[in-house]
């Protein structure tokens, strides 16, 4: 495996652009303002730490274009990965826009590939801070011509966290890959227009994975008031998302579900836990049986 040692005076997006697939980045400590595209498969990128090695950039939905269109969410994201086999390892991706209620969505990392990972990074924004491919087939069709083709690439994705930090506001995690966080702390950021969602996910029927959280502890900052944030709520009709043996502070709502404003999506979601349903969720959520849970662990340790 070839390796490259980069600091934060060399221009990373062009260091991504020449590298061979299967290529191992070390990334210096310090701050790499810049907006990147991983496209080369099997790429590995390593910081110095989750904490010194911070990858930032500040756009956001409503900022507009060289031809004075808005950028839309999904033109927003500080890295990008859009090849297959990707690692991120020991680093921070942030959009630091910040103001998502004058600025709209400002996604930090974007995943549009099979087989990605993170393992101890840092994942920050506010609102739609980690947005995981393939996008809804609507929007697939919606953005043909104004998104990149291999940002509208879709078919099976999956992807994996493993003691990552994700924090956010609104809808923070949120698309229709098959992804799997373990033992991540996933943070609500206060948010000034009230309520907080941490996952919105959009799967299709046909889709039987979803998100699932596992061992993985929901907290939040101390501005963030008890009962104020949803652990999801469905962005399409039969969004999935199951919570295996996670832990909640306060803030989360006993409800523990939103439906999404006024559609019926509460009769399409699905939303389970294990191995308790914790009192005052919503009717339309379920507890999953072992055997159910066992399937969803399996799909993710199959290789």
């Amino acid at each position: 495996m070839e390796t490259i040692h980069v600091t934060p005076g060399d221009s990373l997006q062009k260091i991504l652009a020449a590298v061979q697939p299967g290529t191992r980045i070390y990334l210096a400590k310090g701050i790499y303002r810049e907006k990147i595209q991983i496209s080369t498969p099997g790429i590995e990128l390593v910081g110095a730490g989750a904490e010194d090695t911070i990858i930032v950039y500040n756009d956001f939905a409503k900022k507009l274009d060289e031809h004075g269109v808005e950028y839309n969410t999904f033109r927003t994201w500080t890295m990008a990965v859009t090849a297959p086999g990707v690692r991120l390892k020991n680093l921070t991706v942030q959009n630091d826009a910040l103001s998502p209620k004058t600025k709209g969505q400002e996604v930090a990392l974007t995943v549009y590939a099979d087989d990605f990972s993170a393992e101890n990074c840092r994942l920050i924004s506010t609102q739609d801070t980690l947005f995981l491919g393939p996008l809804p087939d609507d929007l697939i069709d919606r953005y043909d011509g104004f998104l990149k083709d291999e940002l509208r690439a879709a078919g099976f994705q999956t992807q994996r966290f493993t003691d990552c930090f994700i924090a956010g506001t609104v809808d923070f995690i949120f698309g229709c890959g098959d992804a799997i966080f373990e033992n991540c702390e996933i943070k609500s950021l206060y948010e000034e227009r009230g309520h907080g969602y941490a996952a919105a996910p959009a799967h299709a029927s046909t889709q039987t994975i979803g998100f699932v959280f596992q061992h993985c502890r929901f907290t939040r900052d101390p501005q963030v008031e008890d009962e104020s944030v949803y652990l999801a709520r469905p962005w399409r009709d039969f969004g999935k998302a199951s919570f295996l043996s996670c832990e909640y502070d306060s803030h989360i709502a006993k409800a523990g579900f939103d439906k999404w404003n006024d559609t019926e999506r509460d009769k399409t979601a699905r939303f389970a836990e294990f191995p308790v349903k914790c009192d005052g969720r919503v009717l339309w959520s379920k507890l999953l049986t072992d055997a159910e849970k066992t399937v969803l662990l399996t799909y993710f340790n199959r290789n």
